[in-house]
């Protein structure tokens, strides 16, 4: 074998058509694209357009809506974390948080956090800190002798950017103004 013999196997590179080359080449003049239009232009092209009927994507009912404030949460249930300690995966003389959680695997990450909730029993005594925890989960670990500790605070939303304007702050420090030179 010699470098000027080197070549694909036959049928592994086809080759581009060239486009306006003459019409004898069969995609001369317009180059297979028809005639006049916006998809006759280049970057031009119309997804989902069928000819002025009215395309499915709109023709199909819309059901539901998906809620931006909703709460995300990793569930975590009390039969993975025993399991989980049976197996030597996590060790129950240590502070079980989050983040043991998602090295152990019995987590994944998410948006607000790592859940409790009480599908299956604990048998063994656990400290755990997670975001949130049902009730009955809390019960069934302090009725095992461990205790929970959450820390999620619910996020607060308003439509007002940066608390009061510039108006309600100047009539605030006038009104300061006028008491402190009254007294």
């Amino acid at each position: 074998m010699k470098l000027n013999q080197i070549a694909n196997n036959p049928g592994a590179h086809k080759r581009k058509d060239k486009l306006g080359r003459g019409s004898s080449s069969g995609l001369g003049k317009t180059s297979g694209r028809g005639v006049k239009g916006a998809k006759a232009r280049t970057g031009n092209q119309v997804h989902g357009f069928e000819g002025g009927q009215m395309p499915l994507h709109m023709r199909m009912p819309k059901r539901g809506f998906r809620n931006i404030f909703a709460l995300n949460f990793s569930v975590v249930n009390l039969n993975r974390i025993q399991k989980a300690i049976d197996d030597k995966r996590l060790d129950a003389g240590v502070k079980i948080t989050e983040e043991v959680l998602r090295k152990a695997g019995l987590a994944h990450k998410s948006r607000d956090g790592v859940r409790l909730l009480a599908k299956g029993e604990i048998k063994s005594k656990i400290q755990i800190e997670v975001a949130g925890a049902s009730a009955s989960a809390k019960e069934a670990v302090e009725k095992a002798g461990g205790s929970v500790t959450t820390t999620f605070t619910k996020k607060t939303y308003s439509n007002k950017k940066g608390g009061p304007g510039k108006r309600q702050t100047r009539r605030a420090e006038s009104a300061k103004k006028r008491e402190a030179r009254k007294a």
